[in-house]
């Protein structure tokens, strides 16, 4: 059985997010948050809040087994872009993006792969 969680409109560039969700996709939710938790990056701190956000999902459900979960796929999708303008030298301006993230994780019972 799936559990998911996902946040929307995170204020972080999608690709610092994929950096950290390589990292974990395959492993034990538990292990996944101890690793998160130690990690320097902002989006590690972003990325362990969805994992316990999943796990309080499953926990709701009384037949799934809390400390079998295991993170199946976790996806980072481009939200849109708030655009700003930066004044540039002779008048000039620069436009700035400031990127969002959705972010999905998908857990599920199941050994380690």
């Amino acid at each position: 059985m799936e559990v998911r969680a996902t946040q929307r409109y995170v204020r972080i560039s999608p690709q610092k997010v994929r950096m950290i969700a390589d990292t974990i996709k395959g492993k034990p939710a538990g292990a996944v948050i101890n690793a998160l938790k130690f990690m320097p990056q902002k989006s590690a701190g972003i990325v362990e809040k969805i994992v316990r956000s999943a796990v309080a999902n499953a926990d709701q459900n009384t037949s799934i087994d809390v400390d079998d979960l295991v993170v199946r796929n976790l996806f980072v999708d481009q939200g849109p872009s708030l655009k700003r303008f930066k004044a540039r030298a002779r008048g000039r301006g620069a436009r700035i993006l400031k990127r969002t993230s959705h972010i999905t994780v998908v857990l599920s019972e199941g050994s380690v792969q």
